[in-house]
């Protein structure tokens, strides 16, 4: 914080931290002085500053609120600005945290988008738009989520509660497919009694006649062609029941996928 209070006493007048750094100041998870980003008006006669990149637009009234006492882009153009300019499944990764902590809706970033046609990015931040996901609980969800549909599968859903027959819950995979009654999970670092827990759901998820695939970091990053061939071969499968709504066995109850998804399960 002492880096952006330092750079803050450097701005011109109506000038703003943006980017990333504007990100980070209204709370997403993401790397904020690497470079420091600011945006300055357009006749500001600004240079470039060692440690500091420095972006020239208009900033209109309601572009610049405060934050953590600093002057910074308004949430919603931060994230349109930087889901513009980020990879494909990154920018994916920043939207969900942001939808799924309530910082923004997605109709004020589609707005966002409609609103600035011209702007460079547009054309990622809309494919962004059709990928993200509010449900979903972390970043490497959201990384899995989007290997797989990049893959070519149908879109999963995202964190649903599934109950037995007798209406109790046993659980929430990650990812579902609910035709398959595949479940898919991200197979993250736990401690000791956390994987226990982890272990006993799992246990009443097949009990509940769900089958179930795990991925760690290490298959997202480092063979996501695995990855989406694994889930393939388990949806080419046949399955014993099928899995609808209220099926005996099992019901599923759940949030839907974001809209988009039809034309996303086509690859």
């Amino acid at each position: 914080m002492h880096q952006l209070a330092a750079a803050k006493r450097r701005l011109p007048p109506g000038a703003a931290f943006s980017g990333l750094t504007a990100a980070w100041l209204h709370g997403m998870d993401v790397v904020p002085c690497n470079p420091i980003e600011i945006t300055v008006p357009e006749n500001a006669g600004v240079s470039a500053r060692a440690g500091i990149a420095v972006r020239r637009s208009k900033l209109g009234k309601g572009d610049v609120v405060q934050v953590r006492g600093m002057p910074a882009t308004w949430i919603v153009r931060t994230l349109g600005e930087v889901c513009a300019r980020l990879g494909l499944v990154e920018a994916v990764v920043v939207a969900d945290a942001a939808l799924h902590g309530g910082q923004v809706k997605l109709q004020q970033l589609a707005s966002w988008a409609d609103s600035n046609p011209g702007r460079r990015g547009m054309r990622n931040l809309r494919r962004v738009l059709t990928l993200v996901e509010p449900a979903t609980e972390s970043p490497m969800e959201s990384r899995l989520r989007v290997v797989l549909v990049l893959g070519g599968l149908p879109r999963p859903k995202a964190q649903v509660s599934i109950h037995d027959r007798w209406g109790r819950f046993v659980g929430r995979p990650d990812l579902y497919y609910e035709h398959h009654r595949l479940g898919i999970e991200y197979d993250g670092g736990v401690h000791r009694d956390s994987l226990a827990e982890d272990n006993r759901r799992q246990n009443r998820l097949l009990k509940a006649g769900v089958r179930l695939l795990r991925f760690t970091a290490a298959d997202v990053f480092g063979s996501p062609d695995s990855v989406v061939g694994q889930v393939r071969a388990m949806l080419a499968e046949p399955t014993s029941k099928p899995a609808t709504a209220g099926t005996r066995g099992f019901r599923v109850h759940g949030l839907a996928a974001t809209a988009g998804a039809r034309g996303l399960s086509r690859g």
